[in-house]
Parts: structure tokens; sequence; C-alpha cells
């Protein structure tokens, strides 16, 4: 099975659009000289005599071990951003930057080319503690790799080549024990470099390395159903399970497909997630389904969530099983939209009183009171500064599927994708979203005419209700299965939500109801041979789902469909239900704004009253995510 993506899947969705230009923006606003600036200074071309010329501070600074890191993550947006948009721009920014690094590279022998020196590794082959330098330089190597991949730089092909001799040189004369110490020390991604590498060139080095970068004191455990991950360190070991996959994608090595799924079912199916479906208190995995004394402000590093999804997108593509787009859905809105590249709103005269911007937030605190902390553009550089650029490079990723005559939907967002069948045929399928509002004002400037619409006087409140449609363009009749996404939110009983229009899922096929089970968590599938202008509609229910943290059957957290709803408060608030269940304690509140309808709500029975708003629309105010309850 493949991901649609790049141009093949062009985005409309306006909130999606909006980070996408916010992260641009970003990438282009950073120059190229404080992105090289640690490289230059390794390779002897820039000569800095503690005259605090450097631009980027922070884990970039010169004084940092980790320097270096960010520039990796750059090279990967850019290409992933180019190869959906086509920004001329951006590429040339980035084919720059690769042609400095090859220079470095020269400047350095004609293999090294890192921001850190050879040492380090040197270092942590005797036991020496270095932070992290594998995972600094897998990030280069992951950047260099997408240049090639979306961007079709070959220089940064060669780059990556020599650069990785070092690496075989490095281990040539290592036992297995020496090696096993060796990548005791964060490794990163390194396989998943190794498994490139190895499918762009076939050259059999990589399969060397693979076999070197195994790293058996972890994955031999995991395959015997060890628990190895609880209070250890997440990000160290995801992206070597990612790597795991991927080797399995380049070699068809059966370990280590073995050892990805191993890993989420360690990680995921038998841990538990909070809510938002993150992890992690402090950057280390909780206790399995033990997570109520984990709440705190250092919850849901970034860079987990992005890693994460990144592995539950291999392991859909490999298993076509539901739930690993549900979880990439719920950690899309409760992780990537909730913790980078926040903008505020306020309008008509109202001052703000917190700034309207953010950039990216290291963490996401889910206890009472918490509040989000926001780093600067340049003087911080946390990991999460490189996850962010990544994630947000393209958010058409993750909507369409296709193997073979089998096409597959993914997330729901406006968008237009486009298809080539295995007979030979092209077609379109255009998705909307139908927002029940019938009214297309939208501001109090807007001079939309004011048509009167059928919908306006059906939906007199909040239709609770998410209506995506699709259109089929194709050139004559085109036979396919198109594989629909029953979300696992959607509710099998009747929404709670007292509402006009009550209904339970259905999908409609030009306007005719299909006469199929729609069970939450799985797909739907409507095989037949197409015609063009033929339209789906997907009706699904949205009603407040209250979930309970796992290992306490006291506090419990709110979502509306997919998305999890944060209440304003300034500390820890209990709730009491009066003998109520708890997801009838939330009503909608200031439900609709001209002609939007909005996610507001606000409690029942309770003195003060508390107001939640989606977790990902907050910026600098203080909220709570888990609540105690009691009658």
């Amino acid at each position: 099975m493949k991901e649609l993506s790049g141009r093949d899947v062009v985005l409309y969705d306006g909130e999606l659009l909006s980070k996408e230009r916010c992260n641009t923006e970003y990438l282009k606003e950073l120059t190229d000289a404080a992105l090289l600036q640690n490289y230059y200074q390794e390779a002897g071309l820039h000569q800095n005599f503690g005259s605090k010329a450097m631009a980027h501070g922070g884990w970039e600074d010169p004084s940092c071990q980790l320097r270096g890191h960010f520039l990796g993550h750059f090279l990967s947006a850019a290409a992933i951003h180019y190869a959906e948009s086509g920004d001329e721009e951006l590429l040339a920014k980035a084919n720059f930057i690769v042609s400095e690094l090859a220079h470095c590279q020269s400047e350095n022998g004609g293999s090294w080319v890192a921001a850190i020196p050879e040492k380090y590794f040197h270092w942590i082959a005797r036991g020496k503690a270095v932070w992290a330098p594998h995972y600094n330089v897998h990030k280069l190597f992951m950047g260099l790799m997408d240049m090639y991949r979306y961007a079709g730089n070959a220089q940064a092909l060669e780059v990556a080549e020599a650069f990785a001799k070092w690496f075989y040189d490095f281990t040539n004369d290592m036992s297995r024990k020496q090696l096993d110490d060796l990548l005791d020390f964060e490794t990163g991604g390194m396989l998943e470099i190794w498994a490139d590498l190895y499918e762009f060139t076939k050259d059999e080095m990589y399969l060397t390395l693979i076999d070197r970068y195994d790293r058996h004191r972890l994955f031999d455990p995991l395959l015997a159903g060890v628990d190895v991950l609880t209070n250890m360190h997440a990000n160290t070991t995801i992206p070597e399970a990612i790597g795991a996959l991927r080797v399995y994608e380049a070699t068809g090595i059966e370990r280590y497909r073995d050892i990805a799924l191993a890993y989420w079912k360690c990680a995921v199916t038998d841990r538990g997630s909070f809510v938002t479906g993150g992890q992690t208190l402090g950057e280390i995995w909780t206790p399995m389904r033990s997570m109520a004394p984990r709440l705190g402000e250092k919850n849901q590093e970034h860079c987990t969530v992005y890693n994460m999804m990144r592995l539950a997108d291999g392991l859909f593509k490999l298993t076509g099983d539901a739930q690993y787009l549900d979880y990439i859905e719920k950690n899309l809105y409760n992780g990537i939209l909730a913790q980078g590249h926040f903008r505020g709103g306020h309008s008509n005269g109202q001052t703000p009183e917190y700034p309207e911007e953010g950039l990216i937030t290291y963490f996401l605190p889910l206890y009472g009171g918490g509040r989000k902390g926001w780093g600067s553009k340049t003087q911080d550089f946390f990991c999460c500064h490189g996850t962010l650029v990544q994630a947000n490079a393209a958010h058409n990723r993750f909507l369409y599927y296709q193997d073979g005559n089998t096409i597959y939907t993914g997330l729901y967002f406006a968008s237009q994708a486009s298809f080539t069948l295995e007979n030979g045929g092209s077609l379109k399928i255009r998705q909307w979203r139908d927002a029940l509002n019938g009214s297309y004002h939208f501001s109090s400037t807007d001079s939309s005419a004011q048509t009167v619409r059928e919908e306006a006087h059906i939906y007199l409140h909040q239709p609770d209700c998410l209506a995506e449609c699709f259109r089929i363009e194709t050139e004559g009749e085109a036979a396919f299965t198109l594989k629909l996404r029953i979300p696992a939110w959607v509710s099998e009983a009747e929404p709670t939500i007292d509402r006009v229009d009550s209904r339970a899922a259905r999908i409609l096929v030009n306007g005719v109801p299909l006469d199929a089970a729609l069970i939450p968590g799985q797909f739907v599938s409507i095989d037949r041979t197409w015609a063009n202008g033929d339209e789906v509609r997907l009706e699904l229910p949205l009603s407040i789902r209250a979930s309970f943290l796992p290992g306490a059957d006291d506090m419990v957290a709110f979502s509306y469909g997919p998305i999890v709803l944060a209440g304003l408060c300034d500390a820890e608030r209990l709730l009491h239900t009066k003998g109520a269940a708890p997801e009838t304690l939330l009503v909608h509140d200031c439900e609709r704004e001209w002609g939007m309808w909005k996610m507001t709500f606000k409690t029942k029975h309770q003195d003060p009253g508390i107001r939640f708003v989606p977790l990902y629309q907050i910026g600098y105010e203080r909220y709570q995510v888990y609540f105690p309850i009691e009658e």
C-alpha cells in the first residue's frame, strides 16, 4: 500500500493551510549563514573568536553538544514542502545549503560533514558521556535523504554516501559487545538511514551497517514480549522502531517488521495513552495503564507525537488496520495542531490579554492550571523545533492511500487527490466538508450574498455532525473500491447532546443510503463501477465523550469527536456529577459565530461554571484537561 502525497494531493482546508504558511514563513526567515553557522565553524570556514556573532542560540549555540541538529530538520521540511507546493524559493535555499555542506565536507577531508567533531563518537565508544551524537547526525542524514527523495538533489545523496563511509570504517573492527555498548548512547534513526541508502544504491555496505546498528539489547526483549519501555526515554527508541520498519520495507527481513509491531504493542496497545493520543511525562514512557501519577507540566513531548505518527503511518501501510489512522487523527488535532504555530484571533476592539502568536511548545501540560510554554524563533532550538517544521511542512499527508484498485480515505479534510489505477485509468476524488450552516457570512466585514438556504432553518442549533462529501471525476467509467474510514470516536449509541436532527452515522451514494454496517474503528467498502460526477456523502455524529485516565476511575477528560476539550481554569477544579454521566456535564455555549458553528461548551451543575474550548485553540491561557469527579 502507498500513501498519496506531494502534488498528487491538493489541500484546501483553511486551518491546515494556515499552519503550513506559518511554517514556510519561518523556514524562509531563518538565514542561510545562521543555519550553517556550526557547520562552517567545524570546517574552519567561520572564525568566531567569542565575538557573539552566532545568530542562533539554545541547542544551536556553539557550546552545545547537539549543535547542528536543526539543519537536518530544516532540509527535510523544505524538501517535503517543495514536493507538495513546488516552492522554488524554498528549494533554492535548501539546494544552496546542500552545496555548502558539500563544501564543508571537502574542507573536512572528504567524508566528515557534521557540525560536531568526530571525537564525540570515539568518546562514546569508550563510554564517555556525550549528548547524543548519533541522534545529531541522524537529523543531517535525514535531511539529505529527503532532499534526494523529494527534491531530486543528487548532491545530497553523494554527501550522505561519503559521510556513511565514515561510520562503516568507524565500526569496522568493533565486536558485538562494543557495538551494543555504543548503541546504548541514543542512536536516533540511524537504521532508517542505512535502509534508505540501501534502497537508493543497493550497496551491500549498508546491509552490513544495518546489522551493526541492530540494537539487540532493545529489540530482542521486545520480541520476547518484555516491557522494556516503562520509565525509559521515549524518543530515544521511537526512531529505532521507525528504522526497524524501514529496514523491513527496504530488505524484506521479517525480524524488523516484527520489531516494529512489537514496539507498537508495548508502547500503545498494552500501555494506553492520554485522551490526546500522546504519552510521556518528562520525556519518558509511563507505566502500563497507570498514568494518574504522571499528570504534570511536561506531558506529551512534541517529538514523540510526531515520530509516533510516522510509525503509525508505516504500520497502516503495512497492515491496512484503521487503528493507526485513528491514532494519527487524534495526535494531529491534539498534538501537532495544539503544540505548534499558534495564532490568536481577537477582533472588534478587543485587547488581547496574552500574546497572539506562539511557535512551539516542547511539552503539553495535561494537569489542572497548566499552561503551554512557547519557544522562541532563534534562541531555543529544542529538539521539538525540528519536528515542528517537519510536521507542518505539508499537511496533505495521511489523507489518501492506495493499494492497486482500492482507495482508502485517511483523515478527513477538504482536498483533491489524483489516482492512477492498475489498468492505467486515472481519476480524481474531490473532498469537501458540508458545514451545515445555511450561510456564507463568515465575518462582520464579509460582503457575501445573503442567499436564503434551506439549511438555515433545518439546523437551528449546532448540528453535531461531521458531513464529508466526495465527488468522483473520471473520463468514462472507473471500477475501484472506495474504503471509507469510520473513526473510532463515532459512538454506536445515540449522542448525549440534545439536538433536533439526532442521527446515526450513514453513507449515501448519489443520495441513496448505503446498506452496510458502519463499525467504529473500521473501513466500509464501496465496490462499484463509478461514473464521472458520482458523489458520496459520509455523515458522522459528533458528541461529547468522557474518557477516564488509565489507572484512575475518578479522573475524566472530554472530547468532541476527535478533538480534546480543555477547561479554562487557573488551578485544578473538581467536577460534581450530581449522579449524572460525566459526558452530560457539558453543553454547547456560544454555539455560532456568523456562519460558523463553534466547538465551545460550558458546564452544568458547577459553581462557578467552566468554559471548554478545543485544546488546539489554547495559546497562553491556563487550562485543565483531566478533572477529578465526585457525586
